[in-house]
């Protein structure tokens, strides 16, 4: 049997430890790489012959958001599931514009992980109740409506920006983590704000958490 070569991404040890004794105890899947955080993801997703990433939507660096579209951009062949805490129908339609073929909650991912594996290297999706209750509600108001969802109007390295100006850091701690100079992050936020129609830090939180770029 071809075991599924899994890369799991999660910010937390202990989260990580857990999900790979589920994922190892299975004969056909197999964890061969683990990140974590989002940027790690990427790197090991070019570096590791993997077939499934496993991404905690809520990373340092780089969410899971941004790393599967990365993964995606890079390693079309590697499929994904996001992970999270929040049965929150905003992350879910933004997994899904991102590439991921699933959705799994952490809080039973004991239960759905295994299942979700499966069923997205079978190439069907994998979508919790709520999630299919939240899609055909969304199709139903767009059907009613004749409206599509908007794409991003923002760069990757805008919404990286974005997600580390709302985490709380300065421009200082934002051109260090991007090995760029404070003047980029001033000239960035600056066009970050026009595109956006914002004001100040506050505005570009609010907009974080309404994207999934960040948790509440």
């Amino acid at each position: 049997m071809k075991k599924t070569r899994i890369l799991l991404a999660d910010d937390h040890a202990l989260v990580r430890r857990g999900l790979r004794l589920i994922l190892d105890a299975e004969p056909d899947l197999e964890v061969v790489a683990e990140a974590a955080d989002g940027a790690e993801a990427v790197a090991a997703a070019s570096e590791v012959e993997v077939d499934l990433a496993v991404l905690d939507i809520a990373m340092p660096r780089m969410t899971g958001l941004q790393a599967a579209r990365e993964i995606s951009r890079r390693a079309p062949g590697v499929r994904i599931l996001i992970l999270s805490m929040y049965d929150n129908e905003q992350y879910f339609f933004e997994a899904l514009k991102v590439g991921a073929s699933g959705y799994v909650l952490k809080s039973v991912a004991d239960q759905d992980l295994l299942e979700a594996c499966r069923a997205t290297m079978r190439g069907e999706p994998f979508l919790y109740p709520g999630a299919v209750t939240a899609l055909i509600r969304d199709y139903l108001q767009r059907a009613r409506e004749g409206e599509r969802m908007p794409e991003s109007i923002l760069t990757p390295r805008e919404e990286e920006i974005v997600k580390l100006i709302a985490e709380g850091n300065s421009a200082k701690e934002i051109a260090e983590t991007l090995v760029i100079s404070v003047k980029t992050v001033d000239r960035h936020r600056a066009n970050i704000l026009q595109k956006l129609g914002m004001r100040d830090r506050l505005d570009l939180t609010r907009y974080a958490i309404r994207a999934g770029l960040v948790e509440p």
